[in-house]
């Protein structure tokens, strides 16, 4: 990576030699709030990826200590306690389940129990008290008797079960690749709400500055009012500046603050856990790969993708397994056990049988099943596709994010120059006295934009830095080489 731009923010500066050309300023100016525009779309679209894993379970109660908080760290608290990560692994454990369940189909069954019986029967109530024989009672018992037994029953062959069990194996492998991407977009999340932070943190910088420039410049015209130098207008737009100033300095102050809870709630930091951000990131610039490159190392890393062809591999076994219904099945099961009036007086018995099971009609069922595993085959084969696309737009959107973010940092950092000459060629001339504070304070609103756009596009380049990782599927394992930090 190679450094063009230092961590400090570019501040307001009392005054500066030589004059740049008002032309010049407004091409550089207009240039830059072209190439926003793309990158304000694009980044909107990954806002919307990100925001459904902005959920966690906080992880504690709060120390009362000031925690630092490094990139590394923050991303790794999250994969523990970020409720999309958790909730991806429970999804990962409840589809091994599923397997299991699929695989007991095929291995033995083995009971055992221990029975006691006490019985009494009525010769009467079978039918048996009309016949009179000598010797017999019309009612037996009552009686008892023992009996321990075990029982095994073993499919020996079903096609159904065995298709079936792969399907659900697959279908685990599915939910674990799922579950890699979930760390993936999680990787996303926290990078974007750690940047949004620094970003929050340069516009209070950025509006501390304004208000000592905005106060400087009003102290100046009370100065020359009561030497009888300048109008009363230029004390009153100089304090409405100073006061406009404050504003969004308490503004910044509030999104900095907003911005430092959406990031605690992202990697579950414990209720009221006070924190402070250890890297600056600052302006990086890299060297990726062609696009052609990047989308074969996509469609190879992007563990959604792969989570889908394996989801429609699991759907093509559960059609198998869904046809298999009309072949053969065979079986066998028995028992062995002893019984007698009690475990002393007892005699072994047993059972066993064996058997084919084969389906002649069903009604319908089979062809049901049928149809509607055919139907999600389907699904799984065009969603597979629909994230073929999706990669393939990502990675297109990234380069392009990416481009146009560089050339936004290299614009807005020319257009900072530019306002800050401006805006001391403002205040000589209105030292002077050539001019009023009419065009002080228009060259200091200007110089207020130009570092709003420049913190933006500082935002903007690593932001999509972080979104050409996640297009690849590397945001996970390598977002350190793309962002930077510990």
């Amino acid at each position: 990576m190679r450094m063009q731009h230092g961590t400090k923010l570019i501040l307001p500066r009392a005054g500066s030699e030589g004059v740049r050309s008002s032309s010049g300023r407004a091409f550089s100016l207009g240039k830059l709030c072209s190439l926003m525009l793309l990158v304000f779309a694009t980044t909107e679209s990954w806002t919307q990826v990100v925001s459904a894993n902005l959920g966690s379970v906080p992880s504690g109660p709060a120390s009362n200590e000031v925690l630092r908080l490094t990139l590394s760290e923050a991303i790794n608290r999250a994969l523990l306690y970020n409720l999309g990560a958790i909730e991806s692994d429970e999804n990962t454990r409840a589809a091994r389940g599923q397997r299991l369940l699929a695989l007991s189909s095929l291995l033995p069954q083995v009971s055992a129990g221990v029975n006691e019986n006490v019985a009494q029967v009525s010769f009467t109530a079978l039918g048996l008290g009309a016949i009179k024989i000598p010797g017999i009672p019309a009612i037996a018992g009552p009686f008892s008797y023992s009996t321990a037994s075990a029982s095994l029953s073993q499919t020996l062959f079903s096609f159904e079960s065995i298709q079936r069990f792969r399907s659900a194996r697959t279908a685990e492998q599915a939910a674990g690749l799922s579950y890699r991407d979930t760390l993936d977009v999680v990787t996303l999340t926290v990078g974007n709400a750690y940047l949004q932070v620094i970003e929050a943190r340069s516009r209070i910088e950025a509006e501390e500055a304004q208000v000592q420039n905005a106060k400087a410049l009003y102290d100046q015209a009370v100065d020359e009012f009561q030497a009888g130098t300048s109008p009363r207008i230029d004390v009153t737009r100089t304090e409405v500046q100073l006061h406009t100033e404050q504003y969004n300095l308490s503004v910044a102050r509030n999104n900095f603050a907003v911005a430092k809870l959406s990031l605690g709630r992202a990697i579950g930091l414990p209720l009221g856990q006070a924190f402070e951000i250890a890297d600056p990131l600052p302006y990086a610039d890299i060297n990726p790969p062609t696009v052609e490159d990047a989308l074969k190392m996509a469609y190879n890393s992007r563990s959604d993708f792969r989570s889908a062809l394996n989801s429609a591999k699991s759907a093509e076994q559960a059609l198998s397994a869904a046809k298999g219904q009309r072949y053969p099945v065979v079986a066998v099961n028995g028992d062995y056990g002893d019984q007698g009036p009690t475990f002393s007086q007892s005699h072994g018995i047993f059972s066993f049988q064996a058997g084919i099971n084969v389906p002649i009609f069903t009604g319908g069922r089979i062809k049901g099943d049928i149809t509607q595993a055919e139907a999600a085959l389907r699904q799984r084969k065009a969603e597979a596709e629909n994230v073929r696309g999706q990669i393939d737009y990502d990675v297109r959107t990234a380069f392009l994010n990416l481009n146009a973010a560089k050339e936004q940092v290299d614009v807005a950092h020319q257009n900072v120059d530019l306002a800050n000459d401006n805006v001391a060629r403002s205040k000589e001339r209105f030292a002077a006295g050539v001019t009023d504070s009419v065009e002080v304070v228009q060259s200091e609103q200007s110089l207020a934009s130009a570092n709003d756009q420049y913190i933006t596009s500082l935002y903007s380049h690593n932001l999509a830095k972080l979104a050409l990782a996640r297009a690849l599927g590397v945001a996970r394992t390598n977002f350190s080489q793309y962002l930077g930090g510990r």
